[in-house]
């Protein structure tokens, strides 16, 4: 049987290698998705309906402007039976059209379907995200790649982080 953590990391797995087929093994039908974006370096639709557009937003949309994304669920794993579950996430990708580093931080908000468990509703707050020099890429690609993947413990976000005031900050918010 299906459970909300398997279709958590259905999702992880669609949107960071850009599978938006992966989908129908993540959310319902019917699924909604909101969006609190408290920064103004990225932007998203505030709601949007069905697992059709969810998968154009997060997925195929995303993917027309970023690649080489990492995005940790940062914390504890949701229990076999649950049907709610919140968790900080991290995220590390580069920008196709300049090669800038991208590393933000938020909030997932999960609610599962009570027959599938797949997931009924996603609220995503995006605390923070900034952009960084191509000339950053390579080490904080290295180092999101080394990182236990898609379930990260906050202790390990320091192992090998690289020398970056902005992805030290992250870090800090992240293990506060």
């Amino acid at each position: 049987m299906t459970t909300l953590k398997d279709s958590i990391e259905s999702y992880i797995l669609a949107k960071d290698g850009n599978r938006p087929h992966l989908l129908t093994d993540a959310f319902a039908l019917d699924a909604s998705l909101a969006m609190t974006v408290k920064t103004n370096a990225i932007a998203f639709p505030q709601e949007t309906q069905g697992r059709d557009a969810i998968a154009s937003v997060l997925v195929s949309d995303f993917a027309l402007k970023y690649e080489n994304v990492y995005t940790f669920c940062v914390g504890a794993i949701p229990a076999e039976d649950q049907r709610a579950f919140s968790c900080d996430w991290l995220v590390c990708m580069t920008e196709k059209a300049t090669g800038a580093a991208r590393v933000g931080y938020g909030r997932y908000d999960w609610t599962a379907d009570e027959q599938t468990s797949h997931v009924a509703r996603l609220h995503i707050t995006i605390e923070e995200m900034d952009t960084l020099p191509a000339t950053s890429a390579d080490s904080i690609l290295r180092w999101a790649s080394r990182l236990p993947y898609p379930w990260c413990e906050r202790a390990v976000l320091n192992n090998d982080a690289p020398d970056n005031a902005t992805v030290q900050r992250i870090i800090a918010q992240l293990t506060r």
